[in-house]
């Protein structure tokens, strides 16, 4: 499979590539940053330098031709303004999303957040970035033309994955380690029968692979 990862310098995504690398797939990583590229080349992915605040549709559809799937893990990150979470976590979304739809792209992942929610209340950047998120996944989910699968992790840790989890559609709060999200990343761009689900994601007793399994139905 081709798989093209916006945001592809996050620490989810750089796990991610190096487990789709890893298991024979031809991955690529969108980057705002050219000197970001190295990274991207140890894990085993082609860097693609674009700016998705500023690309056009025809621009981002471009990268995305010839790919299997794509894969949405780009956030505007701790400390950024309001606005960012706007023009990143909402409309980056919604551009890769219509860019994917453009290129005939059918199998789309979100990384979405636990708690997001277009109608989420409060002022301050947190409640701005659940309802980016919230809005972004409402935008996805009425998308016809992509078989999408929205993952919502819970709050993220660096601890070392344990390749256990629990994974549902409302799981309750909790945490996950970032290795084990990309693993959970990584068994959802292989398993389309996943899509058109909306799924929570925390620390758990189940292995990764059955717990995918299991959401998919089988």
């Amino acid at each position: 499979m081709r798989i093209v990862i916006a945001g592809g310098h996050g620490q989810i995504a750089l796990r991610l590539e190096r487990l789709l690398a890893g298991r024979g797939n031809e991955v690529a990583g969108i980057i705002r940053r050219a000197e970001q590229s190295d990274d991207l080349r140890e894990a085993g992915a082609e860097p693609i330098v674009c700016d998705l605040e500023t690309a056009s549709l025809d621009e981002v559809a471009g990268h995305l031709e010839g790919a299997d799937a794509a894969v949405f893990a780009a956030g505007a990150g701790p400390g950024s303004s309001v606005s960012r979470k706007d023009t990143v976590d909402r409309a980056a979304a919604v551009l890769f999303a219509d860019a994917a739809e453009q290129a005939g792209v059918r199998r789309y992942i979100v990384v979405s957040s636990m708690g997001a929610d277009p109608a989420h209340r409060g002022d301050g950047i947190f409640d701005a970035y659940l309802r980016a998120k919230g809005e972004a996944d409402e935008y996805v989910s009425g998308r016809t033309a992509l078989d999408w699968t929205i993952l919502r992790p819970g709050s993220l840790t660096d601890d070392p994955g344990t390749g256990l989890v629990r994974l549902e559609a409302s799981t309750g709060r909790g945490s996950i380690p970032r290795d084990d999200v990309a693993a959970v990343l990584a068994e959802l761009v292989e398993t389309p029968a996943t899509a058109g689900l909306t799924l929570e994601l925390i620390s758990g007793s189940t292995p990764v692979s059955v717990a995918v399994k299991s959401v998919a139905g089988n």
